[in-house]
């Protein structure tokens, strides 16, 4: 994808987010001031996220045991290609909406769309910048080469290549937000907690599998995600607006509003 990188989708949206802090949470993308289609800032302001640098340890040392680990993660996933699994790869590396929507659909077991369930799609759409962006201190500083660069290797999403070699492999974005989907998700729906984490662990895992992250990134990822969604609970806008999902999914529930993604491709895929 000739497309900037996540960092520079969202960074000066970013700065809009503290005008909503007491203002009912709104629905509508437009009154968000949209740094591109499709995305929207978070609910956090500019500099204010956790701190992934101080968070984190340094990423794997080559030679070190760790990295030996996440090199046979990545030699694994060589085997995966043009597989089912690498298809959802491809498929967990979209992160525009609507489509981005379909990712957890059918682990929380209804549709999510702006229409039947905004403050969800809401949710989902702010919290994709907060968690994200809140990985690129640590991103910025170490500059780590993602793995599929030494051997200029094939990747899953190969028109994403330009722009992945530009940014930071750790921690990983993707796995970070992913992660902090699960979160909000097990909290509106506690009853697919579980399924709801099992699918947030396997759209991390999508980025090795798919050879533009090491484990240990998505492993980071997550762990800046942790962070971050116990930090949104301070937020008002995030809290409100939490609880505004809940009612929606209850009400989708009983509607009996299926999930728009290819649920079937995606049980095969994961091997559930």
């Amino acid at each position: 994808m000739n497309s900037p990188t996540f960092k520079s989708l969202f960074l000066a949206a970013a700065a809009c987010a503290m005008q909503y802090a007491t203002a009912a949470p709104t629905t509508d993308p437009s009154e968000l001031k949209s740094p591109r289609p499709g995305f929207v800032p978070g609910y956090l302001a500019t500099g204010t996220w956790v701190d992934s640098l101080a968070l984190l340890p340094p990423p794997p040392e080559a030679g070190s045991p760790a990295h030996a680990a996440d090199e046979a993660v990545f030699q694994l996933s060589r085997k995966l290609k043009d597989s089912a699994r690498w298809m959802q790869a491809e498929k967990d590396a979209v992160l525009a909406f609507p489509k981005a929507s379909e990712a957890f659909q059918c682990a929380l077991g209804i549709g999510i769309t702006a229409e039947a369930t905004p403050h969800l799609n809401m949710l989902l759409r702010r919290t994709l910048a907060d968690a994200g962006l809140a990985t690129y201190k640590a991103k910025d500083f170490y500059k780590r080469q993602r793995p599929f660069m030494a051997g200029n290797e094939t990747i899953c999403t190969p028109k994403e290549e330009a722009s992945l070699r530009k940014d930071g492999s750790y921690p990983s974005g993707h796995a970070a937000l992913g992660w902090a989907w699960g979160l909000v998700l097990a909290e509106v729906a506690p009853e697919r907690s579980d399924v709801l984490m099992q699918r947030a662990r396997a759209f991390g895992q999508s980025r090795a599998l798919c050879g533009v992250h090491w484990q240990s990134d998505v492993d980071a990822g997550q762990l800046v995600a942790s962070a971050v969604y116990a930090q949104l609970h301070s937020n008002a806008d995030f809290n409100e607006q939490l609880a505004l999902a809940r009612k929606e999914v209850a009400a989708a529930r009983l509607a009996g509003s299926p999930p728009t993604a290819d649920c079937t491709a995606e049980t095969k895929a994961l091997g559930k």
